[in-house]
């Protein structure tokens, strides 16, 4: 069986980072080692100890932009193992994480992802239950469901998320890492999988290598990353000739936000509390959904819409009153 090294990025979050780790110290296979690329000026501090080698090694800006393809690149360059495995530092691992990704992020396959399971609040309060995870996770709604069993070709590099994902180190080094002129929040997923799709590297939905996503309050579309959403999609555009982010912006958009009828995008304002109260994941919903914001604002607009034509309606008929 091949090595496995575990991967995660991470600022702040230290009790979700201390369930990541307690995740792959309960693998039926543990990984070769967990290494943490710390996104901020101080390594973290009081960690749960683990049976195998942790290290971390510290990658920021001096402006303080999330570096989050800088860390996963140095991340990989500093894991030891054959195999790649990255998952995010509120995902944790199944005990058959590690063990799953071995078998099926062989040398030529390409990126394999594994299954996400997003948990309501409240769920790790009791520690570790991985059997009450597997009862209370939910799959999200936008994502496309894992193949009965085994792997199932993606054929869209839109898809990709580094949520949860492996590689053969060979084919990390085929596809060259992560595009590092993205900083902040955003779009370089769908780079790498763009990048991955013109090298001819395969991308596959995989059953197994589940992780749960851990409760924290988000907002989609992320109005709290506007300035780094529209900076990075111009950055695609640049690159590959189009935008990417297009539900995002469109969502901004509709808010009065932005701009994006002109060839470049323009901020029209700062996001308000109501822009922030309508993106806000509220605490019953396991994960933040744009679809669901995107539903409420069209149904605005046609609400506006249809009040708008009744009072054109209204008015010309005042107007044929008072001519006769």
């Amino acid at each position: 069986m091949p090595e496995v090294s575990a991967l995660t990025i991470a600022r702040g979050r230290h009790a979700h980072l201390s369930n990541v780790i307690r995740g792959f110290e309960a693998q039926a296979v543990p990984p070769c080692e967990l290494v943490i690329a710390v996104m901020d000026e101080r390594l973290y501090e009081d960690l749960p100890p683990t049976s195998f080698p942790l290290r971390q090694i510290r990658v920021s800006r001096e402006d303080g932009e999330l570096p989050l393809a800088a860390a996963r690149n140095a991340a990989a360059a500093a894991a030891r193992g054959e195999v790649l495995a990255f998952v995010d530092v509120d995902c944790i691992p199944h005990p058959g994480f590690v063990a799953d990704i071995a078998a099926a992020a062989l040398p030529g396959r390409g990126l394999v992802m594994g299954e996400v399971a997003y948990l309501p609040k409240g769920a790790t309060s009791g520690g570790l239950d991985h059997a009450a995870f597997e009862r209370l996770g939910v799959r999200h709604s936008d994502r496309q469901a894992p193949p009965p069993e085994g792997l199932r070709r993606c054929e869209d590099y839109r898809c990709f998320w580094s949520l949860n994902f492996a590689m053969h180190r060979r084919d990390w080094d085929r596809a060259g890492g992560f595009d590092e002129g993205y900083y902040g929040y955003g779009g370089e997923d769908t780079d790498f999988g763009r990048i991955l799709d013109a090298r001819g590297v395969g991308i596959w939905w995989m059953r197994g290598a589940k992780v749960y996503h851990q409760f924290h309050p988000h907002c989609m579309p992320p109005v709290h990353h506007l300035d780094s959403v529209v900076r990075n999609a111009e950055h695609f555009a640049a690159r590959w000739g189009q935008r990417t982010m297009g539900h995002w912006l469109h969502a901004f958009h509709l808010m009065g936000l932005i701009d994006n009828s002109g060839p470049r995008l323009r901020i029209l304002r700062r996001p308000s509390e109501a822009d922030f109260a309508l993106c806000r994941q509220a605490e019953d919903m396991p994960y933040a959904n744009t679809r669901r914001v995107l539903d409420r604002l069209h149904d605005t607009l046609q609400d506006e819409t249809a009040r708008r034509r009744a009072a054109e309606r209204g008015e010309a008929m005042m107007s044929r009153v008072a001519a006769q």
